[in-house]
């Protein structure tokens, strides 16, 4: 089968399972920013210097997948998703991205004030990443607020995710001046 598919040239888009919605339906919106921030970490992870950034962004992504996967779901075939093996969002996700956070703290990172981004190009890939995970917040607030979402968990992964990604920056920064003479 061609990747040219020639179904989306009206406008249109497929969801799981093949129900069509316009291409600038809130649910692609959301699906769509959240692939716009994977490829974003997969960014940050190509730049990052250390196994650590790798390992955890990459751990990340693959979460990511199983937010996608129940983004590109109508609500009315979600229950077809699940019982078709296919993860949802949980609270044991989010747990994780906490995980990390108490992590990176506990290293007593440097930062005071706002952070200006692009000290170095991991940092910025970093702060790329974090701005994209906002959007995301954003689209799936609009996808929640307009009843198309009901795992309230889709927004508190990305809001923590994106508070994750903004102390890796600071991370990464702090890293790079204790490396200079």
């Amino acid at each position: 089968m061609s990747i040219v598919t020639k179904t989306g040239d009206s406008g249109t888009t497929g969801l799981m399972y093949g129900r069509r919605v316009p291409k600038n339906h809130p649910r692609v919106e959301a699906y769509g920013t959240v692939d716009e921030l994977n490829a974003a970490l997969g960014l940050a992870r190509a730049t990052a210097e250390h196994d650590f950034v790798r390992d955890s962004l990459l751990a990340i992504q693959k979460d990511l997948v199983i937010l996608m996967g129940e983004l590109a779901v109508a609500s009315e075939d979600l229950e077809r998703y699940v019982k078709g093996g296919f993860s949802l969002m949980t609270p044991e996700l989010t747990a994780k991205l906490e995980t990390l956070v108490k992590e990176i703290e506990a290293q007593n990172i440097s930062f005071k004030g706002w952070a200006t981004p692009g000290a170095t190009i991991h940092s910025a890939a970093l702060d790329v990443a974090r701005t994209v995970c906002r959007r995301s917040e954003r689209r799936v607030y609009d996808l929640q607020a307009a009843g198309e979402l009901k795992n309230e968990e889709v927004l508190v992964f990305l809001n923590r995710l994106s508070d994750l990604l903004w102390l890796l920056a600071r991370w990464a920064e702090t890293k790079a001046i204790l490396r200079q003479p």
